[in-house]
């Protein structure tokens, strides 16, 4: 498709000015996220995501432009492969989507979900103003200028860059349900599925120019710290049904958070 453009004065752009958590995720459990540095030194170091996005560490920034995103619509008859991986839901996404605007060609990898639990629906990893959210989809693309995959670029300056979808609860979201239809065929770990391709385009919020960016890390182990973070401002709803789907594949197959997925 072609590269969508946004006039730069029609859009409100901020960046993160510190590059160290405010209010970190709450760590779980005994071996859980607090003992992650003790194998995984860069879990504890001062880039460590993710982070409180809050008005203190934002300022405005002209100089951001809008993502340009290529290749995202895929038709019906095209396939993605699903992935119970043990730790969360991949998506592996076509070699030829690419985003532009970081100063190098990043070409996308895989998308994953993020979400809590029963107990403590509030998945999302990123806060703003101390607000969690229901869940939160993370897009990873990896440095093609510099590096041959992801899991090379992964540990390497400038390796990776990674678009974040704050979720909300609120209406049905067909786009989503393109994934959350198909999470009964992967309900355990090593399971996957064809599923038919759409357009990943959809998944993203009303008005992708308005974002937070700011440098930091994977936020599992090995943690490393070359992250380019995208957090788009504007939330996307899903319903409390589609809730309820994700949630119950979390209860009864997917792992806890305390064992590192692997990245690509």
């Amino acid at each position: 498709m072609p590269l969508r453009s946004v006039h730069a004065a029609a859009v409100l752009l901020l960046m993160v000015l510190k590059e160290q958590p405010s209010n970190p995720t709450p760590l779980n459990g005994p071996d859980g996220e607090k003992s992650w540095s003790k194998s995984y030194p860069s879990c504890g170091g001062l880039m460590q995501s993710p982070i409180d996005l809050h008005n203190d560490i934002l300022q405005y920034n002209a100089s951001l432009v809008p993502l340009g995103f290529q290749g995202y619509s895929e038709s019906a008859d095209q396939q993605f492969v699903l992935t119970n991986n043990g730790h969360s839901v991949k998506l592996k996404l076509p070699k030829d989507m690419h985003i532009q605007g970081l100063g190098a060609r990043y070409n996308a990898s895989q998308l994953h979900l993020h979400w809590g639990d029963q107990n403590e629906p509030h998945g999302s990893e990123h806060t703003v103003g101390g607000k969690h959210f229901a869940a939160e989809l993370h897009m990873v693309y990896y440095n093609s200028d510099l590096y041959p995959n992801a899991s090379i670029a992964s540990d390497k300056p400038e390796g990776l860059a990674v678009l974040a979808v704050l979720i909300e609860m609120g209406s049905f979201n067909p786009s989503y349900d393109k994934i959350f239809s198909h999470l009964k065929d992967v309900k355990y770990k090593g399971q996957e599925v064809s599923i038919p391709g759409f357009s990943i385009e959809e998944l993203l919020p009303k008005r992708p120019e308005e974002y937070y960016r700011y440098r930091g890390s994977l936020t599992t182990p090995p943690c490393y710290p070359t992250v380019i973070w995208t957090v788009f401002r504007n939330p996307v709803q899903i319903s409390q049904q589609q809730v309820t789907v994700v949630l119950f594949l979390v209860r009864e197959h997917v792992a806890s958070r305390t064992l590192p997925p692997p990245i690509s």
